[in-house]
C-alpha cells in the first residue's frame, strides 16, 4: 500500500461540504497553530465554506467552555461525549432526533455493573459522564482485557460500543454512539456522502470517522499509535506538523485551502495560554526579531550550509570538518561516518534543496547500512580512511543508540523524498537492525536495556532504562512501521505501531513519577514504590529496577516532545522547569540539569579522564548547540513562536563564537562561561540549526 504522503491529493469529484475534526491534540495543544487554523477557516468564501463539525470527548458544557476560551472559529455542529450528542449551534439545542436513537438496547446502570465486574477501572469524575456515556480510567490495559469486556456486556444483553483510547480512557457508550456513527448520522441528516467529508483526529477515539466509507482523512503528526495503526488501511494524508498545524497541512493537500497561512505573534497575555505561561512570557523576551537581528540569522544560515558542505566526504557526512580539526590520539575516530552524528545530520538538513548535500545524505545512510554486523548491529561509525566498520564506542562499549538514529533518519529520508527505491533496498537490513535492538528488551517488558555510557554520553554513567534511548526506540518503531506502511506491508507495519503503543505507555509510566493513584490491577515494580515518594515535572533521567536517578535529561526530554511520547500538558510542565533553572543560560541549552557534583553518589572516577565530564563540561550538564536548536523547535512546538526565535538567535550568537576565528559551529561550550570547546564546524550542530531555521519559518524573511 503506498504512503499517503507520496500520492497526489485526491481528485476533486465531490466538493469538501463538510469538515469533522476532533478538538484535543487536534485543533488544540499548539495555540498560535490554533489561532491560524481560525484565519484560515474564516478565509473561505462563506457560500462554499463546508459545515464546520467538532467531534470531541469531552461533554457539551465543557467543550462550550473550551471553545470559549480558544481562537477556534464557531462551529456549525458540536458532536460531544464520545459521539452520544449532536448540538446544532444555530439554534442552540441538542439534536433530538439522534439522542432519541441512543436509548435502544442501551442500559447505563447496567453497563457499570459490567465494567466493575470485569475490570479494575476506576470512574471518571462526574463532570465527564452522562446518561448515555460511562467514562472511566483504566490504566494499560492489553487488547484481551478490552475484548474480555465487550464480551462481558454482549453477555449481559447490551448494545454497547467500548473505545479505549491514549492507554487510560475507556468509555462505554451505545452501539450507535461513537464519533464516526454519529458522524455518518449526521452526514445522513444534511444529506452529506462521507466522500464529500473531511476528518481529522489524533487518538484511537476518532479512528472510526476515518472508516466512513470515501472520507477524506488527516491524521496529525502528534497522532497516538493506537490511531496509526487503527486507520493503516484507510490510506488517510500522514500530516508532517502536530496539531492544528497538521490540519491545516492536510486542508492544503486535499485543497481545500491554497496556502497555509503565515503565523502572527503571539500576545503574552492573551488567554490561551495557561496563567503560568502567560507570567513567564512577561518576564522573558518576546519582542519580534528586528531588521539587524533577521539579517544576521541570514548570515547564520548561510554560515550552517557552509560549515555542513564542509563535511561532506565520499562516504557521507563526517562528524567535524576534516580539514580544519587536528587529529590526536583517540580523535582519530572523528575521522569516521558516525552512525549516530550523521544520521541527526541527515535529519536536520533534509529539506535543503542542494544536489550535493542530498547526494551526500544518500550515502551517509547506504555507509552506515551496508556495514551493519550479521546479527543485525549498526556500526558506531565507519572509518572514512580504511572503510572499515567500528562497532563499539568508549572502552569498547557499543552504542545502542547509533542503531536508533539510522533506522530514524532511513524514515525520514523515505518519507521526505519519497525515495521508494531506496526502502526496498534496505528494508531487510532495517529490520535485521530492528531485531538487534529489540533483542535488548532482554525481559520482555517493552524497554530496552543500555549498558553504562552505551548511547551519546559515551562518558556518562547512565545504564539500564535510559531515557533518551527509550524515546528513540519508541521513535524507531514508529518509522520502522510507517517505512513498512509505505511498501504495502500493511501487517507487519501494524505490529510495529502496536510495540511503539506500549513503549510509550511504559515510558510514561516509569519515567514520569507521581504520587497519585493507579488501579491495584498495575504491577508495581520497585522503583514505583520509591516513585511514589513524590511527584516531578519532567522524565527522570534514568531508571533501574533498584534505583533511580531524579536529574533531569535536557535533551531526552525534548526529543520525548518533538517524538510525541510527552504530550503537551506534561511539555509545558517540562519547559517550566527546564526554564526556571535556567538550561538555555547563557546559551541554548546545557544537556542535564542539575550537574553531577564530585562525592555525589552518581559520580563516576573516569569523569576526570581528560577533565571532560567535570561539572558544566561535555556530557555532565555542557552546552551543546545541536541540543539547542532541539530546544529551540521544542519552545516552538509549544506555540511560543516569538520566544523560539529569541532563542534561536542566542543559539545563533553560540555558533557564531569560536576559539580561532568566527562561525565555527563547535561541538559543545562551558556551561559557566559560554566558551566554545570541542571540534570545530560540527556538522550536527549546522544540520539542527538548519532545521530549527526552517520550523521557525526564518528563511521567508531572508
Amino acid at each position: 500500500m503506498p504512503d499517503a504522503t507520496e500520492t497526489s491529493p485526491a481528485s476533486p469529484v465531490l466538493p469538501i461540504r463538510l469538515a469533522c475534526f476532533d478538538l484535543d491534540g487536534t485543533l488544540l495543544g499548539k495555540p498560535d497553530a490554533t489561532l491560524n487554523f481560525q484565519r484560515a477557516w474564516l478565509a473561505l468564501p462563506e457560500d462554499t465554506r463546508p459545515v464546520l463539525v467538532y467531534n470531541t470527548g469531552r461533554m457539551l458544557a465543557d467543550s462550550l467552555r473550551q471553545l470559549r476560551r480558544t481562537d477556534l472559529p464557531p462551529p456549525d455542529y458540536l458532536i460531544c461525549g464520545v459521539g452520544t450528542l449532536i448540538y446544532r449551534r444555530e439554534t442552540q439545542e441538542v439534536v433530538q432526533e439522534f439522542s432519541e436513537i441512543m436509548s435502544g438496547g442501551w442500559n447505563r446502570t447496567k453497563a457499570v455493573e459490567v465494567v466493575t465486574q470485569t475490570t479494575h477501572a476506576v470512574p471518571q469524575p462526574a463532570h465527564f459522564q452522562s446518561p448515555f456515556k460511562s467514562s472511566w480510567y483504566l490504566h494499560h490495559a492489553s487488547m484481551e482485557v478490552i475484548d474480555g469486556l465487550r464480551a462481558a456486556l454482549e453477555t449481559a444483553g447490551l448494545q454497547a460500543t467500548v473505545v479505549y483510547s491514549s492507554d487510560r480512557d475507556l468509555d462505554v457508550l451505545p452501539m450507535l454512539a461513537d464519533k464516526g456513527n454519529s458522524l455518518d448520522w449526521l452526514l445522513n441528516h444534511l444529506d452529506i456522502s462521507p466522500a464529500e467529508t473531511l476528518v481529522a483526529g489524533d487518538t484511537g477515539n476518532d479512528a472510526a470517522m476515518f472508516h466512513l466509507p470515501d472520507v477524506r482523512g488527516i491524521v496529525v503528526e502528534n497522532a497516538q499509535p493506537e490511531l496509526l495503526e487503527a486507520v493503516l488501511a484507510t490510506r488517510p494524508y500522514m500530516a508532517h506538523a502536530i496539531c492544528a498545524d497538521g490540519v491545516l497541512e492536510g486542508m492544503k493537500h486535499y485543497g481545500l485551502i491554497q496556502e497555509v497561512p503565515a503565523a502572527v505573534p503571539e500576545d503574552p497575555g492573551h488567554n490561551r495560554f495557561t496563567p503560568e505561561i502567560q507570567q513567564l512570557l512577561q518576564q522573558a523576551p518576546t519582542d519580534e526579531l528586528k531588521p539587524e537581528e533577521l539579517e544576521f540569522l541570514k548570515t547564520a544560515y548561510q554560515k550552517a550550509v557552509e560549515t555542513l558542505k564542509k563535511n561532506i566526504t565520499p562516504m557521507g557526512f563526517s562528524a567535524c570538518s576534516l580539514a580544519e580539526n587536528e587529529v590526536r590520539g583517540t580523535d582519530a575516530n572523528y575521522r569516521s561516518v558516525w552512525g549516530r552524528d550523521g544520521a541527526i545530520t541527515v535529519i536536520g538538513c533534509m529539506s535543503l534543496e542542494d544536489a550535493e548535500v542530498a547526494q551526500c545524505r544518500v550515502r551517509t545512510l547506504e555507509t552506515l547500512l551496508s556495514n551493519v554486523s550479521p546479527n543485525g548491529q549498526i556500526p558506531a561509525n565507519v572509518n572514512i580512511d580504511t572503510g572499515l566498520p567500528d562497532y563499539s564506542g568508549v572502552g569498547g562499549i557499543c552504542a545502542i543508540d547509533s542503531g536508533l538514529w539510522v533506522v530514524i533518519a532511513a524514515y525520514e529520508h523515505v518519507r521526505s523524498t519519497k525515495d521508494l527505491p531506496f526502502a526496498r533496498k534496505w528494508v531487510g537490513t532495517l529490520q535485521k537492525a530492528m531485531d538487534w535492538l529489540g533483542a535488548h528488551d532482554s525481559n520482555n517488558d517493552g524497554l530496552l536495556e543500555i549498558p553504562e555510557a552505551g548511547d551519546w554520553t559515551d562518558l556518562f554513567g547512565r545504564s539500564y532504562n535510559v531515557l533518551l534511548d527509550e524515546v528513540l526506540w519508541y521513535r524507531a518503531n514508529i518509522a520502522f512501521g510507517r517505512l513498512l506502511e509505505m511498501l504495502g506491508v500493511s501487517g507487519r507495519a501494524g505490529d510495529y505501531v502496536r510495540r511503539s503503543q506500549t513503549i510509550k505507555a511504559v515510558i510514561m509510566q516509569r519515567f514520569w513519577p507521581s504520587t497519585a493513584p493507579v488501579p491495584e490491577a498495575s504491577p508495581r515494580s520497585f522503583a514505583d514504590m520509591q516513585f511514589s515518594l513524590g511527584d516531578t515535572s519532567y522524565l527522570l533521567a534514568q531508571v533501574t529496577p533498584f534505583a533511580f536517578n531524579w536529574r533531569c535529561d535536557v535533551y531526552g526530554n525534548i526529543l520525548a516532545f518533538l517524538f510525541n511520547v510527552m504530550d503537551v500538558d506534561r511539555a509545558r510542565h517540562a519547559f517550566r522547569f527546564m526554564w526556571g533553572v535556567g538550561v538555555n543560560d547563557p546559551f541554548p541549552v546545557a544537556n542535564l540539569y542539575p550537574v553531577v557534583q564530585p562525592g555525589d553518589p552518581d559520580w563516576r572516577p573516569y569523569y576526570t579522564v581528560n577533565l571532560l565530564n567535570l561539572p558544566g563540561h561535555y556530557h555532565n550538564g555542557g552546552i551543546w548547540p545541536y541540543i539547542g536548536a532541539a530546544w529551540v523547535r521544542f519552545v516552538n512546538r509549544l506555540g511560543l513562536r516569538v520566544l523560539a526565535r529569541q532563542e534561536l538567535l542566542k543559539l545563533a550568537r553560540l555558533n557564531q563564537r569560536g576559539v580561532l576565528g568566527d562561525w565555527e559551529f563547535n561541538e559543545w561550550a562551558h556551561a559557566r562561561t559560554g566558551n566554545p570547546m570541542g571540534k570545530i564546524k560540527q556538522a550536527w550542530s549546522a544540520s539542527e540549526f538548519l532545521l530549527a531555521c526552517e520550523e521557525l519559518e526564518i528563511q521567508s524573511h531572508f
